[in-house]
């Protein structure tokens, strides 16, 4: 196995997940959770998580806060993956849903995060030049926290772009708008960030392709847009492709799009096509859905999705 297929995720801002099962939630009155659940979560920490039962080494780095970085520990221990995180003082920032499965209801209350002084930030980018000269993808996910500069995927890009290596984007708002202006190898908004970035509604499918291979003649190689239910559509040298899933039982979406762009890297370090990467990536979406946390089925499960994903050409 060479280096170059190893793949490096980026996480700026890693949070941890808290989910509390409190029956009859009511806002103003005591209430009594039946279960909790922690789980390290952050875009990118997904995605490594999805993509380290694959035959690509895995290394996550981004910051955590000293305080309560054991829940990321465990995660990367339990799915071998190398850990370059930078440490700082304090927390990262906690993710709390409340869930009323009762009354169908889910309440979040997200606390601040970390704070990152600049001295780290230039830590980081030392951090990604060193592992660009063995990991062939990176996958830069997430927002952006207090401290760290809204070009901060703008800023990596040209780094990476120097070491040859092929660089995926997700994110959001202003992080996105400026890594979009760097050109990325790829990047995967859903419908409201793809129609917030290009400042116009997108009402339908054909307006989505439209607008996908916009930022293809741009200069962005791989556009993926998740709609949710309904798939997502892949645009790359002119072609566009619609992968819609087969129907699932569906326990959770959270991640289901960190999870694609986990399908969409395991298929390109397979040597697959635009059609391979839609399949993959649709069917990682839809394994996630019917768990919680980041966890993908099956490898036989996976299969099947994938040849149950309907691919069409628009």
């Amino acid at each position: 196995m060479t280096q170059a297929m190893g793949v490096v995720t980026v996480t700026l801002n890693a949070a941890v997940d808290q989910t509390l099962d409190v029956p009859g939630f009511t806002a103003g009155a005591v209430n009594r959770a039946v279960a909790e659940t922690r789980t390290a979560g952050g875009k990118g920490i997904n995605v490594a998580a999805f993509l380290s039962s694959g035959p690509a080494p895995v290394t996550v780095t981004g910051f955590l806060g000293e305080d309560n970085a054991s829940v990321f520990e465990a995660l990367f221990r339990r799915r071998h993956i190398r850990d370059r995180c930078l440490r700082l003082p304090g927390n990262s920032r906690v993710n709390v849903k409340v869930v009323d499965r009762e009354g169908r209801s889910v309440t979040d209350i997200n606390l601040p995060g970390l704070h990152v002084p600049a001295e780290a930030w230039r830590g980081l980018m030392t951090t990604v030049d060193d592992l660009a000269t063995q990991n062939g993808t990176f996958v830069l996910a997430g927002s952006v926290p207090a401290g760290v500069p809204e070009t901060a995927y703008a800023d990596l890009v040209p780094r990476l772009r120097g070491r040859g290596v092929f660089m995926a984007v997700d994110a959001s708002g202003e992080p996105l708008r400026h890594a979009v202006t760097a050109k990325p190898d790829m990047v995967k908004p859903n419908v409201h960030e793809l129609s917030e970035l290009l400042g116009r509604p997108l009402t339908g499918r054909d307006e989505v392709v439209l607008a996908a291979r916009e930022l293809g003649e741009a200069g962005i190689a791989l556009v993926a847009v998740s709609l949710g239910a309904e798939g997502a559509v892949f645009v790359e040298g002119g072609r566009a492709l619609l992968a819609v899933p087969p129907p699932v039982e569906v326990a959770s979406t959270v991640g289901a799009g960190d999870a694609m762009v986990a399908g969409v890297i395991a298929a390109r370090l397979s040597g697959g096509d635009l059609e391979d990467c839609a399949r993959r990536g649709t069917a990682f979406a839809a394994g996630t859905l019917s768990r919680l946390g980041p966890e993908l089925p099956s490898l036989e499960r996976i299969a099947e999705l994938m040849k149950a994903v309907r691919v069409e050409a628009l």
